[in-house]
């Protein structure tokens, strides 16, 4: 159990450190960032609602021809 926690601290430290070494976005580039991905999602949002119109539209000719 002891190396568990000692583990587990060192582990803490680390993290510690690490955080203390990452460079953050200011504020404009985070609000950059955000538009972007705002965008990107609308797009994605677009384009799967498209093709699920278009494939549901094929469904159902194809039902009305084969009478299904």
């Amino acid at each position: 159990m002891p190396d568990t926690l000692r583990n587990a601290r060192d582990f803490l430290g680390d993290v510690q450190t690490e955080m203390q070494k990452v460079t953050w976005p200011d504020w404009p580039q985070l609000q950059n960032s955000t538009y972007i991905i705002i965008v990107f999602v609308a797009v994605v949002a677009l384009l799967i609602f498209v093709m699920d119109y278009v494939v549901n539209n094929a469904l159902e000719i194809l039902r009305g021809i084969l009478g299904g």
